[in-house]
């Protein structure tokens, strides 16, 4: 369960920036997770959950919104919504489409006390 370590990482940074911050609670965190990232966002929300014990982020709200996969075609220029890594170009027929949303893994804020 790679959610795990993805978790951990997270709380390295939050808890670094609240530091930085000279805060001493985390109240919420809003992260931005790729449909096509391969991060499940269920599990991600319980590997946090018991990560964070005993952190200064114990408690805090794990707000995931989820960005739907784009891709564009490197044959015709055309951007059409996708549905995995591996797709098609609707206008062309190309295969030769490069992701250009959907793999995000971004902590969009941090909420402190």
């Amino acid at each position: 369960m790679h959610e795990m370590s993805i978790a951990l990482s997270i709380i390295d940074a939050v808890v670094a920036k609240a530091e930085q911050e000279q805060s001493r609670k985390v109240s919420e965190i809003e992260l931005e997770v790729g449909r096509v990232s391969g991060i499940q966002p269920e599990s991600l929300k319980f590997c946090f959950s018991a990560a964070a014990k005993n952190t200064i982020v114990d408690g805090a709200d794990l707000a995931i919104r989820e960005i739907e996969p784009v891709g564009k075609c490197q044959e015709c220029g055309k951007s059409f919504p996708v549905s995995d890594v591996y797709a098609k170009c609707e206008v062309c027929g190309s295969l030769n489409v490069r992701i250009i949303s959907g793999r995000e893994l971004l902590i969009k804020s941090i909420t402190l006390e």
